[in-house]
């Protein structure tokens, strides 16, 4: 069940498009498999390319032997990160990231860092062939202490995984950060705080303090990583990829392999879900070099064993939280201390976290620490509101266990220290137009929070999830105006979820057309304007504004061709409602069907291109209320009932956004009870199967309701704000808190597994 309810005063919030639910225009060619993914491409003299993969958690290579994998025939080519022009080019501090740590990801140099690093790769004329030409690579390895987690990457004297890495110390966000000549596996540490926290603890009748934890998991797309990689004798470069991103990958392999951007062209296929995971290529410039090897197309697909053990998941944290508030429930400070697994390089989502965790409130003092840990595990890639899931089961489960002690209703609690239009959140910018408070009245009043329960075992849990979403990177749109009236839409921004019809929609709403008579297409760097990648919540805005921007230029330009035919100057003619009117006489009337179909004789075509960096969506609220109920002797948790909330702003189209908040919900859901990497002691994934690691299908979950919230976004045309990525950051705090109130113990760790339940469950009824 859906409902929605408009939160924006005075304004109506009805369009004649969006709000409407047209059947996308990708759909059919995705219902009968005529979409093309990144392992549909087939070429002419195409040879197949393989990644060799370490191992070990922590080696130094001493050599790589590829004589006998060269001499193996059907072996067309061997690469190794000799081949890598950015690798041989200079030293670099692992701490200053970019595409030259992406490179030795790709394929390692001196050392492994995690068990599936990749080390050579082999093309040949058939997958079978190149697989066994990889077991006779012969790689010397001097295996090194494995460094597995945080715990033992901060210890004293513990392993450096890089040997010139030092510590950054930073005291804003997004700053680059003080070099403290320290080396360390803490890459970097961010430290935000507002007002005095020692002041705000004395203050403080009640003051809780704990630890939580969660573990290493993965984005569960079911594509895997493919691309296909053409390298022509004249030196310019194709590839074919499933990735979020075309001109970032653009600029990662124009930077590898010290070549100009305009003699790469990267070509989009369709994406079989991504969740943040592909903003970051792994394949690209190694099919190239390959391919200039060879001389031939190279097409790389990753097994899913690869793909688990060989791509970035999301970061394991430990994050500490103090918080203090009076009789009244009136928070006087919090503190945090933030700990996020970077993987093997630099780069966890770690400031994420520290700028979301506790922003949904107005707190005038607060110290948040943030460390950037490297470890031997895979490099970490975004995931949904990447760093903000973890940061929200800290802080809000400790949030829910405060109103416990305070004698108050968790919902009482969050709205008695909402944040409100001004305030500041850590970071120090004011909060603008977001309706935090509409989605907390929403949530407390719906049916679902005061239903009664019944039944022993059964607990029920809230929280919310906040996000500064993304945006601002840009985007690029172009409209040409065809004879009959219809339009086609180029853009750049990768389709993960249905925005081709999002931004067609708001396109038909601005020309007065009907989503049918737009058409969209995601195109190549060739082809539109540069695009930031399809991350951050921002498609459905940014290009959305773009292509808006784009469509009122339309307008303008056929409004100059009505003009001349009516012999007026432009600013006589007004568009409304999808119908150019001559203001002098206002008989004289053209529907920009009637007038597309006379733009030939008026002066030729119409072309409009437009890019929007307008500088950001803006922050959201999301929320879950779960229901459960937890089997005392298996430890088996029932979901009883499920309810998400989203502050949407405009829904665009209303189906995409409810499949959203149910996905985000699902994989919130899978990271609360199920989802982790299993490691061994040496650093050996011992779940690298869809079989083995446990995601939730539909026999685990029970219907999702969805509530969509509309406060408009004043920063939108249309008021629209980003869907994607909010749905999966609450679930996590609201499913341990219904099962902690199930089982009258406090889950602090994900996942909240069976297991776990149990062996809680066994340690309170011990310490009666």
């Amino acid at each position: 069940m859906t409902t929605t309810i408009d939160k924006t005063a005075g304004t109506p919030g009805k369009y004649k498009v969006l709000g409407t639910r047209p059947v996308r225009h990708d759909g059919i060619e995705k219902v009968t498999g005529a979409a093309r993914y990144g392992a549909d491409m087939n070429m002419p003299e195409m040879l197949h390319g393989k990644i060799l993969r370490s191992p070990h958690a922590h080696a130094r290579i001493r050599s790589i032997d590829t004589s006998k994998a060269e001499a193996l025939p059907g072996v067309m080519a061997v690469a190794t990160s000799k081949d890598l022009p950015i690798i041989q080019a200079r030293e670099l501090n692992p701490g200053q990231g970019g595409p030259r740590l992406l490179a030795e990801n790709d394929l390692a140099d001196k050392k492994v860092l995690y068990k599936g690093h990749a080390v050579a790769a082999v093309a040949a004329t058939s997958p079978h062939i190149a697989e066994e030409a990889l077991a006779l690579i012969a790689v010397d390895y001097e295996v090194l202490p494995t460094v597995l987690g945080w715990r033992e990457a901060m210890k004293e004297g513990a392993t450096l995984l890089h040997d010139n890495l030092t510590e950054k110390f930073s005291a804003t966000r997004g700053g680059a950060g003080e070099d403290t000549g320290n080396k360390s596996n803490v890459a970097s540490h961010l430290q935000l705080k507002m007002g005095n926290v020692e002041q705000g603890f004395k203050e403080a009748d009640t003051i809780l303090e704990r630890e939580y934890n969660t573990q290493t998991i993965h984005q569960g797309y079911i594509e895997p990583f493919a691309c296909t990689a053409q390298w022509i004798p004249e030196g310019r470069l194709t590839i074919w990829t499933s990735t979020q991103g075309i001109f970032g990958v653009r600029g990662n392999v124009a930077a590898i392999l010290n070549i100009p951007e305009s003699m790469i062209k990267i070509v989009p296929m369709e994406i079989g879900g991504g969740f943040g995971g592909k903003g970051t290529g792994y394949l690209e410039p190694v099919a190239a070099v390959l391919s200039k090897k060879t001389g031939h197309p190279i097409k790389m697909v990753m097994s899913r064993k690869e793909v688990f053990e060989g791509t970035g998941p999301s970061s394991g944290t430990s994050i500490t939280v103090k918080i203090g508030a009076k009789k009244d429930g009136t928070i006087t400070a919090a503190q945090l201390g933030m700990i996020y697994e970077a993987g093997a390089y630099p780069g966890s989502p770690m400031v994420g976290g520290v700028t979301s965790a506790v922003s949904a409130y107005k707190i005038d003092n607060v110290l948040i620490d943030g460390y950037d840990v490297v470890c031997n595990k895979p490099k970490t890639a975004a995931y949904r509101a990447p760093g903000h899931p973890q940061a929200a089961f800290a802080a809000e489960s400790a949030l829910d266990e405060l109103a416990d002690m305070l004698g108050m209703d968790p919902m009482d609690l969050r709205l008695k220290n909402v944040a409100m239009e001004g305030d500041r959140a850590v970071t120090g910018v004011p909060h603008a137009h977001v309706g935090l408070k509409e989605v907390m009245d929403v949530m407390k009043a719906h049916p679902h929070y005061t239903a009664p329960l019944g039944g022993p075992n059964r607990g029920r849990g809230v929280a919310t999830g906040y996000r500064l979403n993304g945006g601002g990177s840009g985007s690029s749109a172009t409209i040409n105006v065809l004879a009959n009236g219809t339009v086609n839409l180029t853009t750049g921004s990768m389709d993960l979820s249905g925005t081709r019809v999002a931004i067609a929609m708001q396109v038909a709403e601005t020309l007065g057309l009907t989503a049918e008579e737009v058409t969209p297409q995601v195109v190549d760097t060739d082809s539109v304007g540069w695009t930031g990648g399809s991350g951050g919540s921002r498609i459905t805005f940014d290009t959305g504004r773009a292509s808006i921007a784009a469509a009122q230029l339309v307008i303008e330009q056929m409004g100059a061709r009505a003009a001349r035919l009516w012999e007026v100057q432009p600013e006589d003619v007004e568009f409304v409602d999808g119908i150019f009117i001559c203001t002098k006489n206002t008989d004289d009337k053209f529907t920009f069907k009637e007038l597309a179909g006379k733009l030939m004789t008026t002066g030729g075509p119409v072309t409009c291109s437009a890019m929007d960096t307008q500088g950001g969506v803006g922050g959201a609220l999301a929320g879950n209320i779960f229901d459960v109920e937890v089997d005392p002797e298996t430890g088996k948790v029932d979901i009883l009932r499920s309810t998400v909330f989203l502050d949407i702003g405009q829904a665009a189209h209303p189906s995409y956004v409810e499949g959203q908040m149910q996905g985000g919900t699902l994989q919130g859901i899978g990271w609360a009870l199920n989802e982790e990497y299993f490691f061994t002691p040496e650093g050996v994934m011992a779940n690298s199967s869809l079989l083995d690691y446990r995601m939730p299908t539909s026999l685990d979950l029970p219907m999702i309701d969805t509530v969509i919230i509309e406060y408009a976004n004043p920063r939108h045309p249309y008021g629209l704000r980003g869907a994607g990525e909010h749905p999966i950051i609450a679930p996590l705090p609201a499913m341990a808190n219904a099962v902690s109130r199930a089982i009258g113990v406090r889950m602090a760790t994900l996942p909240i597994s069976p297991g776990a339940i149990l062996e809680a469950i066994e340690k309170k009824n011990t310490n009666k």
